[in-house]
């Protein structure tokens, strides 16, 4: 069945638009914004949020504190069903949780653009979704966009989640995890309708099972990266500042770095193999990709970090998960057959 080229470009659309809710979020992260809305969906129970203080009530920490008690009971509630009753005890006895900030409109406007471009991101997918099950009714493309779609919700639920429980490590690790899973769904419905990306690239056994290894170490790295993130916010809260970051990060920075040159050799090898063989551009552009987020996270490490070039490093990562991701995706009958 063949679709139309308008049809495939929105999809391209779309995938641009999920690639800038991954964008804003980290912008949110470095610029402190996360907690720039202490609602979720709305924002300070407006649906445009206020630009000065005086537009809110004079307690208006005691009630979103009070909200956000009761988010935070419901979630650690659900923990306990699934049996994570130690968590959700952690979660319930952090009186930090309920600490609201002071009322900043750069941060709550930063915040409330993440969530517009996840809201655009979100609609694009349901439009998407319907056009499928309107003009195409293709049973496998109909579930396929359904189940992202319903993650995509699921994320945005998430989002909430995340605001509610003051930033808490691992639910930004899940977040993550949710936009990478997103992402390679999406592209994966771009792979059954493209002409383009339904060519299949041909590689000898060595290189398809080096293009798995490189995608599956991009995808730990990018846990690791996050958890590493993680770490510096507890350092920031025990007072350390930036340049001192670096000394005293644990293992996982350690890991991260590691594997990050173990990527390196290994792509080396295959844009070697690349250039003398069959030249596929796709695997340059991973290359190139690659170098770019090695350099950015050289900067990271040795610049004392600048918020712009963690939003770079994030980028370059998220992208080259998406190339490699593609690659994959086009040899996959290869290595079926």
């Amino acid at each position: 069945m063949g679709y139309s080229r308008s049809f495939v470009r929105m999809n391209w659309v779309t995938l641009v638009l999920i690639y800038m809710v991954v964008v804003a979020g980290s912008f949110v992260r470095i610029t402190g914004s996360g907690m720039g809305c202490p609602d979720w969906p709305k924002c300070f129970g407006q649906w445009v949020p206020p630009t000065e203080a005086n537009e809110l009530p004079s307690n208006y920490k005691e009630i979103y504190s009070d909200k956000r008690a009761k988010k935070i009971e419901k979630f650690a509630k659900f923990l306990s069903r699934i049996g994570f009753k130690a968590t959700a005890d952690q979660i319930m006895n952090d009186p930090t949780l309920r600490i609201e900030e002071t009322f900043n409109w750069k941060r709550t406007w930063t915040e409330y653009g993440n969530r517009l471009v996840g809201f655009l991101a979100g609609n694009f997918m349901l439009a998407m979704f319907i056009w499928i099950l309107i003009k195409y009714r293709k049973r496998k493309l109909v579930l396929i966009t359904l189940f992202n779609l319903i993650l995509m919700t699921l994320e945005a639920w998430f989002g909430s989640i995340v605001v509610a429980s003051n930033l808490v490590p691992w639910t930004i690790t899940i977040h993550m995890f949710l936009a990478l899973v997103i992402i390679g769904i999406q592209l994966y419905v771009i792979r059954e309708i493209s002409p383009v990306q339904q060519k299949k690239i041909e590689l000898n056994k060595t290189m398809k099972w080096m293009a798995v290894v490189v995608l599956a170490i991009t995808f730990y790295q990018m846990f690791l990266g996050t958890q590493v993130r993680e770490f510096i916010d507890e350092l920031k809260k025990a007072g350390y500042e930036r340049e001192a970051w670096t000394e005293h990060l644990n293992w996982t920075f350690i890991i991260h770095r590691s594997f990050s040159w173990l990527v390196l050799v290994l792509m080396t090898f295959m844009i070697w193999k690349n250039e003398k063989t069959s030249k596929h551009t796709i695997i340059r552009t991973a290359f190139v990709i690659l170098g770019l987020e090695l350099l950015s996270g050289v900067l990271l490490a040795y610049a004392n970090m600048p918020g712009l070039v963690q939003t770079s490093h994030l980028i370059f990562a998220a992208v080259l998960f998406g190339v490699l991701t593609m690659l994959v995706f086009r040899m996959r009958r290869a290595i079926i057959n």
